[in-house]
């Protein structure tokens, strides 16, 4: 019986260097196709009864006059964020708890991210994406670190957090870098 020759060291290298790259890019093609909308309830707090609660839901469509190409879009009246991928497709669209200050209409910029901090509210929050700030208060998207949703604004109080649930979260902070556009509509 012949004894099967050995490969030589090039060609294990070679062989490793192309599975590596083969996971690589199949990592990154599934991380460029995000998350998807999911229809799921979110979980009752103390304040359910205070705020509706937002939701994830079949998406509903970009509004008009929010821009083209990568973006972050914010409606202040529907109370609704989409994530739009270059292609113009929604990656992921969800209701969220505005806080009692909101940007104005326009086009802002993803200025800076934090990954944990105590909001303005007391409440432990994660995934921090800053995009504006108005009368001096800083406008962002948040999480609440245990998933509840906001309590009420105590009166008087002004809050720039714009809260959503804590998927929609992750979400939003994988897609959400540092330059990343974010259209405010009415």
């Amino acid at each position: 019986m012949p004894v099967p020759a050995r490969l030589p060291s090039w060609a294990w290298v070679t062989g490793l260097t192309v599975g590596a790259i083969a996971a690589v890019t199949v990592l990154a093609v599934q991380a460029d196709r995000g998350p998807h909308p999911t229809a799921t309830s979110a979980k009752p707090s103390s304040s359910a009864s205070a705020q509706p609660t937002p939701t994830a839901s079949a998406p509903a469509r970009v509004p008009d006059g929010s821009g083209t190409g990568r973006r972050i879009v914010y409606s202040l009246g529907e109370k609704r964020v989409w994530l739009v991928d270059a292609s113009e497709a929604t990656r992921r669209t969800f209701t969220v708890w505005p806080g009692t200050v909101s940007p104005d209409p326009g086009t802002y910029t993803v200025s800076s991210r934090n990954a944990a901090t105590t909001g303005s509210d007391g409440v432990q929050i994660e995934h921090i994406v800053y995009f504006a700030a108005k009368s001096g208060v800083s406008v962002a998207f948040s999480n609440a670190v245990d998933g509840a949703s906001p309590p009420p604004a105590a009166s008087g109080t002004q809050t720039g957090g714009v809260r959503m649930r804590k998927a929609d979260g992750t979400a939003l902070w994988a897609f959400g870098t540092v330059g990343t556009t974010v259209t405010v509509v009415k």
